[in-house]
């Protein structure tokens, strides 16, 4: 394998930038070379308008598993504790982020989003797979290794 394809693209959960992180180092607390947080933290990342869930979506070599919401919503509001339970399981393979529909309700319609939660899992910035519905933290993993094969 050479260099370039053991490397892979990770949108930093806190300021956004991208960075190149070697595959076999994601499980090794690997940090943002731009502000120095880390790039994993065992949470879901909050995106709060268009252009940060298409440099998420778009720019991470990582599958990403967004949670479409909102907070009047009870099953979101019971199924959150269980995202981020999933979150601390998933990553760094899989970054977790979570779309309140009533804020950016722009990305609720451009994924026609009928019902929440519903989950809808990216791949290479495609969706591959969606869910709707309140899921446990277990079933929320297992649902999403399930799609990535």
């Amino acid at each position: 394998m050479t260099e370039t394809s053991s490397m892979v693209h990770v949108v930093c959960p806190h300021c956004q930038t991208t960075n190149r992180v070697a595959r076999g180092q994601l499980g090794s607390a690997p940090d943002c070379g731009k502000c120095k947080q880390p790039l994993f933290t065992g949470h879901s990342v909050a995106l709060g308008d268009e252009t940060g869930f298409d440099r998420h979506i778009g720019r991470n070599q990582i599958p990403v598993l967004v949670d479409f919401w909102a907070p009047w919503c009870g099953p979101c509001r019971t199924m959150a504790p269980a995202f981020e339970q999933a979150a601390a399981q998933l990553e760094p393979q899989v970054r977790l982020a979570k779309v309140d529909t009533e804020a950016v309700q722009s990305l609720a319609a451009r994924f026609n989003i009928r019902s929440i939660p519903t989950l809808a899992l990216f791949v290479g910035g495609r969706e591959v797979a969606r869910q709707a519905g309140a899921m446990g933290a277990a079933d929320i993993a297992r649902w999403t290794r399930q799609h990535l094969g």
